[in-house]
């Protein structure tokens, strides 16, 4: 016999769960931003008309803008003429995104290695066939850097290698592909060890394939800068291997292609 308090057609719930006041208006304000419908630099209402607009305590209201800052969708400025700005993701979301992926899993040296071997031929024929004044302008003034310092200033050569790196990646004009690039370019060179691998023989046949790439870039040969970027990407990723093992490391010579 059934028991007189329930029976087997007794109907069932799940637990409901509803979601923070804050998290619904967050996310609400998010999709606005990320369809477009609020643009850069868009002035978000003061919090007094939001508490007025949606209903909402003053405290829900500020940790909803609080959210969105976090993700670094709104900017606060604080005074007078302050207040919640739209801040529309851009290449920098994948760069610091990217990076705190690199760091937070201890991604091997040797995977960063291949994943730029992967792309950044891609951003070379792309910089190739978009590139413009400006972008060579940013290209010549970091190999300039480059060539400055490949005598006997080695951190003065690690940053304007980067530069450089970077500028190819800005030239090709991808949002993702520029995030990508900054963040592999930093993690790669800030965890190569310099004082054994960066030797004057090095930063030499360096220099010499960043002039071979950028020229294949400037006369918008897309296949020309693709070859030159792979082979100059490929040898360093084996050099730096390697460089534990010998004593002297040499990558390969830029030659035509």
């Amino acid at each position: 016999m059934q028991s007189a308090g329930h029976s087997a057609s007794d109907p069932r719930f799940d637990v409901v769960k509803v979601p923070k006041a804050s998290d619904v208006l967050a996310a609400e304000v998010r999709e606005r931003i990320l369809s477009g419908e609020f643009t850069e630099g868009t002035a978000l209402p003061p919090e007094r008309q939001l508490v007025d607009q949606t209903g909402l305590s003053r405290a829900t209201v500020r940790e909803a803008l609080r959210i969105l800052e976090v993700e670094r969708l709104v900017r606060i400025r604080p005074g007078r003429g302050g207040g919640a700005f739209v801040h529309r993701p851009g290449h920098e979301s994948v760069t610091n995104t990217v990076r705190l992926v690199i760091r937070g899993r201890q991604i091997r040296l040797e995977a960063l290695h291949e994943t730029r071997e992967a792309i950044e031929p891609t951003c070379a024929a792309l910089a190739a066939k978009r590139r413009t004044s400006a972008d060579l302008a940013e290209l010549d003034a970091a190999h300039a850097e480059l060539t400055a310092a490949a005598d006997d200033d080695v951190p003065r050569f690690l940053r304007a290698n980067v530069r450089w790196h970077t500028a190819v990646a800005k030239a090709g004009d991808n949002e993702l592909l520029i995030g990508f690039m900054t963040a592999l370019s930093q993690s790669i060179y800030a965890a190569t060890d310099i004082d054994r691998f960066m030797d004057a023989e090095i930063r030499e046949v360096t220099t010499r394939a960043h002039a071979r790439i950028t020229e294949a870039i400037r006369a918008q040969d897309g296949p020309a800068a693709m070859r030159r970027m792979t082979r100059h990407v490929c040898g360093f990723a084996r050099a730096a291997a390697e460089v534990d093992q010998r004593q002297r490391v040499g990558l390969p010579e830029p030659g035509d292609d």
